[in-house]
Order: structure tokens, then sequence, then C-alpha cells
């Protein structure tokens, strides 16, 4: 990764570009290219488990908007009218796409992933072995690790401005139940296994079922069962109950691995996928 990219891009974003600017554009082009590539990512998981965001890369996909103008786009029997371009080299990627899926430039896929009928938007990532099932939606910027299972209807939203902000990050070996909505940047720690229908986002908290502990908001802890909860909240109206995220479980790697065993686990808990 060139520094002297990095410092071209901040330059850019700070001076201000105009469309129709060639030169710049192929700066930023350049730029993105790297994320298309697998070469660079908006966002990694640092040692301290804290998610650290290359906002200059993020920058880069904002002025490639500025600077791109709409076209329209022919695949097939498809027609499609935007400014960016959809991913193409599925079969040397070694990436398996079903017909009604689709991946923006600027994404990537590792070797293995399955695209079930679905959508990766640009500057999103998506590790080795991961599926993305039917009508899943993998947001702009989010980082999705390997072996994970995005089930059915999974929204994983897209955080791009501003681009200081941290994208969604689902790490890897998790398993995220149909019609989650993960979004504004939460945090889905290694192995962790969510319940159909959680809603997660830094507003909502995660709380243990064993010890009433709050465990923080937005960020699910690895290794763990957990599914869609509420807790009380007395308004001014009355009682009512207010959305959350309940640990049921700690697993070990052990179990998970066990099939039989984890399926046998997540009956117990009534946990569906």
């Amino acid at each position: 990764m060139s520094a002297s990219l990095q410092t071209e891009i901040t330059r850019l974003w700070e001076e201000g570009v105009k469309p129709g600017d060639r030169e710049a554009y192929e700066v930023v082009r350049g730029a993105v290219d790297l994320l298309d590539s697998g070469a660079a990512r908006v966002a990694e998981v640092g040692a301290d488990g804290r998610v650290v965001v290359n906002e200059w890369l993020k920058q880069a996909i904002l002025l490639l908007f500025r600077q791109s103008a709409m076209e329209t786009i022919e695949l097939g029997p498809f027609e499609f009218h935007d400014k960016i371009p959809l991913k193409r080299g599925f079969e040397k990627a070694g990436v398996r796409v079903v017909p009604g899926a689709s991946a923006r430039y600027g994404s990537f896929l590792e070797p293995g992933v399955i695209l079930m009928p679905s959508y990766v938007n640009i500057g999103a990532r998506v590790g080795a072995d991961t599926m993305v099932d039917t009508w899943a939606t993998v947001g702009s910027c989010a980082q999705i690790g390997s072996g994970v299972h995005l089930s059915g209807g999974v929204g994983i939203g897209g955080v791009l401005e501003p681009p200081q902000a941290a994208p969604v990050v689902i790490e890897d070996d998790c398993l995220i139940g149909s019609r989650s909505m993960i979004t504004q940047g939460a945090h889905v720690r290694y192995g962790a296994i969510l319940g159909e229908g959680v809603i997660l986002n830094p507003g909502i908290p995660v709380i243990d079922t064993e010890t009433g502990e709050e465990l923080g908001r937005g960020v699910v802890p690895p290794n763990c069962v957990a599914v869609s909860g509420t807790r009380p909240r007395r308004f001014p109206g009355g009682e009512f109950g207010m959305a959350c995220v309940l640990v049921l479980r700690r697993i070990t790697d052990e179990e998970r691995a066990d099939r039989p065993r984890l399926n046998e686990i997540l009956r117990e808990h009534g946990v569906a996928t």
C-alpha cells in the first residue's frame, strides 16, 4: 500500500475535487482498486479488540462517488443505472455467486465465499468460506470474517459517513440468525451465535442472563449464544419493554466444532437461526 497514495487521497479530500478531473479520478480509482483486490481494507480489529478505521480509504470511496457519472450498465437481460460498476472475475477469485446475487466494485470476497441471491456493497469485505444467504445484505464498508453464516434476510448496515466512523464488524466463525439487523458500527465478536431477529446497534444493551450485568452496548461478546430480548423501562405513560440482547450461554470451541452438540445446545435454549 503506497503511503504517497494515502497522502494524495487526504489532500484531495481536504481541497475538494470536481467531477471531470481525470487526474484526481485516477488517484481515487487507484485507492479503491486496493479495496477491490483485497490489498487494503477499510477497517480491522486491533490487538485490544477495538476496531481501527483506515479513514482515508473511506474518503476515497466518497470521492469516487463525487467523481463518477451515472451510466447505464447492461448485463445479460438486466439493466442498471448507477455510478459504480458491479464486481467481476468470480471464477478466478474462487467465489460462488448464485443468480440474483451481486457485489459492487470496491468490495472484496475471499475464496470460498458463497453469495445466494444477496448484495454486497462497496468497501465491504467478506472472509473465506462465508455464506451470505438469501436476501441478506452486506452494507458499505462492513467487515465480515471467515466461516461466517449470514442467514436469510440478515441486514448488515452500511457505515460510510462520516469517514472516521467504525463500520459493522462480524468476526470469524459467527452465525447470525435470520432477519437480524446489525447496524451503525455494531460489533459481533469471534464465534458468537445470534438467534433470529436480533437487533444490534451501539444503543442496544447486551445483558448477561446469569448475572443480570450489562456487558456493554452494541458489542456481543465472543463465544456466546445471544437472542433478542426486552427489559422494562418506565415512561410517563407507563412501563414498556425496550430492546436488548440477552447472552444465554458461553460456548467452547469444542462445542462449536461438534455440530450435533451445538444444535442440541441451541434447541435447549430455544434458539432458532
